[in-house]
Order: C-alpha cells, then sequence, then structure tokens
C-alpha cells in the first residue's frame, strides 16, 4: 500500500524528533491536541491513544518489540496530527483533519500486525503497570534525553 503524499517529509522529521529526544514533547502536545478534538471524534481520538501508549511504552523502555520503520511511521502520523499546515490546515472547519485521518488509518492499516502485537503485550500487562508506562511525562521530563534511540 502506497504512503500518503509527503509522508515522507514527515518520516524524516520524525527521525529527527526521536535522535533529538523530543518524543515526550511531541506525545504532551498530541495530548492537548487529542482533547481538544469533539466528541464526534472518539474513533480518532482512541487510535491517537494506542499509538500515543505505543510510544511511551517504547519511551520508558518497556516495550521494544517493533520493527524500527513501524515506530519512525507511528512518529511520523503523530508529527503529522499535531502540524497544523498539512495538506488540509487544521484551522479548517469540518475538514482539516480529513487529511490527518487518513495518514493514520494508513498507518494503522500498514503496521496493523505489529500494533496487535502492542496491544497483545498492552493486555497481557498489570493495570498498575500500565498506567505507569502510559502516563505522560511531565513537562520537565519531556526535555529530558530520550532512554532508547532509533538510529
Amino acid at each position: 500500500m502506497k504512503a500518503p503524499k509527503n509522508f515522507a517529509r514527515y518520516q524524516f522529521l520524525a527521525k529527527r524528533f526521536l535522535k533529538l529526544g523530543r518524543l515526550p514533547a511531541l506525545l504532551l502536545s498530541v495530548a492537548r491536541k487529542r482533547e481538544k478534538l469533539g466528541s464526534g471524534f472518539a474513533e480518532l481520538a482512541d487510535q491517537l491513544k494506542l499509538l500515543q501508549a505505543l510510544c511511551l511504552a517504547w519511551w520508558r523502555g518497556e516495550y521494544r518489540a517493533i520493527d524500527s520503520r513501524a515506530l519512525m511511521a507511528v512518529v511520523a502520523a503523530l508529527v503529522y496530527f499535531v502540524t497544523p499546515l498539512d495538506a488540509m490546515p487544521d484551522w479548517l472547519f469540518g475538514i482539516g483533519l480529513v487529511d490527518d485521518l487518513a495518514v493514520l488509518a494508513w498507518v494503522l492499516r500498514t503496521w496493523q500486525e505489529e500494533l496487535n502485537a502492542f496491544q497483545q503485550w498492552r493486555a497481557s500487562q498489570a493495570p498498575e503497570m500500565l498506567r505507569v508506562v502510559e502516563r505522560l511525562p511531565a513537562v520537565d521530563e519531556s526535555q529530558a534525553p530520550l532512554q532508547g534511540r532509533v538510529e
């Protein structure tokens, strides 16, 4: 399946985010934007939570059983989501999130096996552990160096 138009640019940005240790700051931005979504975007919010949980588990070193290309695609999709001026600017009421949905759908479809494996891992974890692993980083943590680097 073909990647969305200009997605390679966002993969490049994702690699830079990971290399520079900016994943926590990205995840905070995703959470802030996700919270602003209306109730009509519940499915999008759930998809974002899954991708965010995966990134948090990877960042904290608890889940590393993911193909580096899948991780890069997930981070690129999250970068795309928080970027206000992408193919369809987010401020265009009603249609501004359509391209974001398309990119997320592509990532979810393309890397479905990797995401299913993560969901199985997640289901096998104790709820107390998941609360710690999936807790958003504090603002000061978001400035900390990345614990796991992708080269």
